[in-house]
């Protein structure tokens, strides 16, 4: 499966042009990780493009990522790839086994936080954030509470990464496509 034809799916079931650079941002971490270690870029590209295909489709617990599942073996994204997108979610069941797995966990959600954390600095950018303004943020629970600390803290702790360190790798990440997700700001 090629980017194009992984983007392609993103945009025939996402409409929601936030969720679609939530997409990126998590796209961007992963390819990030695999390059820092090794791995297939592009399988952990697309693995991170597609996780969130689905939740338009099916925007509850109880239908996604699994009911995403069928769409994506139809389409032929690889097995391996689907299982990730599985593991990404506590409640599927699937365990998080191999290193590609867990860095999703770990990359989904701290995207959110790092992009709320961009958003409110008067640059709203993400070239001139650093990790102690995330950081900041982290201790006001009531800012982005939709994140969920926890889960980050557990995802980078499952990834075998210090948090911070982790922050501030996810920040490079999304660094690399800043203008894609409308976060130059004006730094």
């Amino acid at each position: 499966m090629t980017r194009e034809e992984a983007l392609g799916i993103v945009r025939e079931y996402v409409k929601n042009e936030n969720l679609i650079k939530h997409m990126l941002a998590v796209e961007a971490a992963m390819r990030f990780y695999a390059e820092k270690f090794g791995e297939d870029v592009e399988k952990w590209g697309l693995t991170g493009l597609l996780h969130d295909f689905d939740w338009e489709i099916h925007p509850t617990l109880e239908e996604h990522p699994q009911a995403g599942a069928p769409i994506l073996r139809e389409r032929g994204v690889p097995e391996e790839i689907i299982r990730a997108i599985l593991s990404h979610a506590d409640h599927t069941g699937v365990p998080r086994e191999t290193r590609m797995e867990k860095a999703l966990f770990a990359c989904d959600e701290i995207t959110g936080l790092i992009t709320a954390v961009a958003l409110v600095r008067p640059s709203r950018s993400l070239l001139d954030l650093e990790v102690s303004s995330v950081k900041k943020k982290w201790k006001e629970k009531a800012f982005a509470a939709g994140a969920n600390r926890g889960e980050i803290e557990r995802a980078a702790a499952e990834f075998g990464i210090d948090l911070w360190e982790h922050v501030g790798n996810v920040i490079l990440a999304m660094r690399r496509i800043a203008p894609e997700l409308g976060l130059v700001g004006n730094a």
